[in-house]
């Protein structure tokens, strides 16, 4: 058995593992990084990028079929899903190829390959062929699909989750989608705009991230307008139709609307989330004060677990799974394994999530259910797009944002929204809820004409008028319409 030593352990090779490394070797270069999987991110394997790339095909086809409302008369004569599958594939390994490439260049004593586990506080098996004493560990194993027990046994490689996705080779003639959270609905939406029978369904009245009651039912209502969905889904019951390779699964539930479903698809795509890699660690040997699922509990602004030598980081955090902030809490993790025990503080970003539906989805700032749970005294302005000038112009007319702000100090607090450009309104809006901007301060700035953006304004300024911070003027488009 190999034994070795080092300041630094750090367990994962992804995101956070990875801004974790760097960070610690600016204190030290006695650092392990020990993977067990495959060096790189979940983003570019089987995450944000493969899955733009498979939503940016989907956009191709829809904006023919959409041609014809503007007098453009354009014709779809078919989806290659060969051709569809092979983009996504061949730019998916280009941008897996950016990050290996990088850790290939890292020196091969700082590289440790195989499966880690705690078996004294501070001590590490890894693989069966080497221990490691280190003085600080930072844990950075990432996340996994969550799949209900018993469904892989009963439908076999029918049973797909996001990560098999991207290796297919065609599209398949049918998929049914369980969960309506950010993975099921990105995928279910792309795979029915490129030709596949779909349908999506989940089992509460949710759809997507957002926390807002009164986005809530409307992003349901828009999702439903495009493809078949169901939700409240009860007694799920699925079933292999034979033995030899070609059958499918037969799927049967029952729904408050619409009744009961028995329908047969190819795949059953499980997208019901991801669940935090913490099963194979043995953290029971490592003295950790452990939280809910298994996950030790740790400082958000320092990503230390109690008053210990071990630091926690990305997705296996279980809290926002997002490539930025799997990258912030690496190198603040890193940077105080590194410099441990002089442990600090770190600022965190404002919360930003996007999701790359149609229309788009973003959460900036504190969400409606945050502010709800911390007591916060704020009030609320809305848009709709449906009459907003420049949505209208481009037929993107659907969906409504609402903005948070607090009642003592006129302060931007938040924002949620599934709506045109949400991608690009959402980063505005963080940016001014992280720079703690007063609603005031945000009118103030300069809207042109015509953007999606003057609908910004006009939810600010109905929530200024709320909040009571003077008088705001009501300019309007009498070209636009409201909202212009």
């Amino acid at each position: 058995m190999k034994q070795l030593e080092c300041d630094v352990a750090i367990i994962g090779a992804g995101t956070a593992g990875m801004s974790a490394y760097r960070a610690a070797l600016q204190h030290t270069p006695s650092v392990l990084l020990i993977e067990g999987a495959h060096y790189g991110t979940t983003c570019a394997r089987v995450g944000c990028m493969p899955s733009k790339l498979l939503i940016a095909a989907a956009e191709a086809a829809h904006a023919i079929g959409a041609a014809d409302a503007f007098g453009v008369r354009a014709q779809l004569n078919g989806i290659d899903g060969r051709a569809v599958m092979r983009r996504v594939r061949e730019e998916r390994d280009r941008f897996v190829g950016f990050v290996t490439a990088s850790v290939d260049d890292w020196p091969a004593a700082h590289k440790l390959w195989g499966m880690a586990r705690f078996i004294a506080p501070g001590r590490l098996q890894v693989g069966d062929h080497t221990q490691v004493a280190a003085k600080r560990i930072v844990i950075a194993t990432g996340s996994h699909p969550v799949v209900p027990t018993g469904w892989r046994e009963a439908l076999g490689e029918r049973l797909i989750v996001n990560d098999d996705v991207f290796d297919w080779q065609d599209l398949p003639a049918s998929v049914a989608v369980i969960g309506t959270g950010v993975i099921g609905l990105e995928l279910a939406q792309a795979l029915h705009r490129l030709g596949v029978r779909v349908r999506l369904l989940g089992r509460s009245r949710k759809v997507g991230p957002l926390t807002d009651p009164a986005l809530q039912p409307l992003a349901a209502a828009l999702v439903a307008a495009e493809l078949p969905l169901s939700l409240e889904a009860r007694d799920i019951q699925l079933e292999r139709e034979g033995a030899d390779e070609g059958a499918g699964v037969r799927l049967r539930c029952t729904c408050p609307q619409g009744g009961p479903i028995d329908e047969r698809y190819d795949y059953v795509l499980a997208a019901m989330g991801r669940g935090p890699n913490v099963a194979s660690l043995d953290l029971a040997q490592a003295g950790l004060p452990l939280g809910p699922g298994g996950v030790p509990k740790a400082d958000r602004r320092t990503g230390q677990i109690g008053d210990s030598g071990v630091f926690i980081a990305g997705d296996v955090l279980d809290e926002r799974q997002l490539l930025h902030e799997a990258a912030d809490e690496g190198r603040i993790a890193g940077d105080n394994a590194g410099r441990h025990p002089d442990v600090r503080v770190r600022p965190r970003r404002a919360p930003l999530s996007v999701v790359f539906s149609d229309p788009q989805i973003m959460l900036a700032g504190a969400s409606h259910a945050e502010l709800i749970e911390a007591g916060t005294r704020f009030e609320t302005g809305e848009v709709s797009f449906e009459d907003q000038g420049r949505s209208r112009v481009m037929l993107k007319n659907r969906g409504a944002l609402r903005v948070y702000g607090e009642r003592e100090t006129g302060r931007f607090l938040g924002a949620e929204m599934i709506g045109p450009s949400a991608e690009h309104l959402g980063h505005l809006l963080a940016w001014c809820a992280q720079r703690r901007d007063t609603v005031q301060q945000m009118l103030d700035s300069p809207f042109y004409h015509p953007v999606v953006e003057e609908g910004l304004r006009t939810a600010l300024r109905q929530l200024q008028r709320k909040l009571r911070m003077g008088p705001v003027p009501v300019e309007r488009c009498l070209d636009c319409g409201p909202g212009a």
